[in-house]
């Protein structure tokens, strides 16, 4: 990406576009994020949200899809635009605006693998983040805003959750994310007042305690509530 920058810059003599992804799940219950360990000077272990430049004849979505899949192996998720980063001196390398985009995937259902450019690929809890080059560690602090705030109004949880789960499950994920508590019977009085949820015939197993009922959601597409 180096190279590719600096010719982009010395040709155009104008700023370099890329996109940045953010890729959210909740593990170990904590809201996480996939990070890359940067090799290059002078960030050289220090960490990265994924990202590249963006091709001449490329839609932006189209790189921030390719980017995605090409640097994490993950593809197929929920993806929204977030914001456009353009500090003058936010990249050491030149003169580069970032549109930054986040995805929403449950972690388990992705097996994460990044290029040789990069040390490795990790996820990392929100609150708890390394070294972090470039201006991520505020990017990812917006992100983490607009997510909670989406959350309230949006069904986007069906990214974060397996197909089938229980109520509890919604609602803890919901307490993760958000980082408040909900009374039991009024969260559930709340979600299945929207028709958003259809309730299964199945229920939980293997689980100690009487199993509970699971739900799915009727529409796993965008779709906005008034959750919260």
């Amino acid at each position: 990406m180096k190279k590719d920058l600096q010719k982009a810059i010395q040709k155009y003599k104008v700023p370099v576009v890329a996109v940045d992804m953010l890729i959210f799940s909740i593990i170990d219950k904590k809201l996480c994020v996939v990070l890359i360990s940067m090799k290059k000077k002078p960030f050289e272990g220090s960490w990265a949200v994924p990202g590249g430049i963006i091709l001449k004849d490329e839609h932006i979505d189209d790189a921030a899809r390719r980017h995605l899949e090409q640097k994490t192996n993950v593809k197929d998720v929920f993806l929204d635009q977030l914001y456009t980063f353009g500090a003058p001196n936010r990249d050491p390398f030149g003169r580069v605006v970032s549109v930054a985009y986040y995805a929403l995937i449950p972690h388990d259902k992705v097996s994460l693998k990044t290029t040789d450019r990069y040390g490795g690929i990790e996820w990392f809890p929100v609150d708890k983040l390394p070294k972090m080059a470039y201006d991520h560690k505020d990017i990812i602090k917006m992100a983490t805003k607009r997510l909670q705030s989406k959350l309230t109004y949006s069904n986007i949880m069906y990214s974060l959750l397996p197909k089938e789960f229980t109520l509890a499950e919604l609602r803890t994920s919901y307490e993760i994310i958000l980082k408040r508590t909900f009374d039991k019977r009024n969260f559930r009085k709340k979600v299945l007042s929207l028709d958003m949820l259809i309730e299964t015939d199945k229920k939980q197993v293997g689980v100690p305690n009487r199993p509970a009922k699971l739900y799915k959601f009727k529409n796993r597409k965008f779709k906005e509530f008034e959750i919260l």
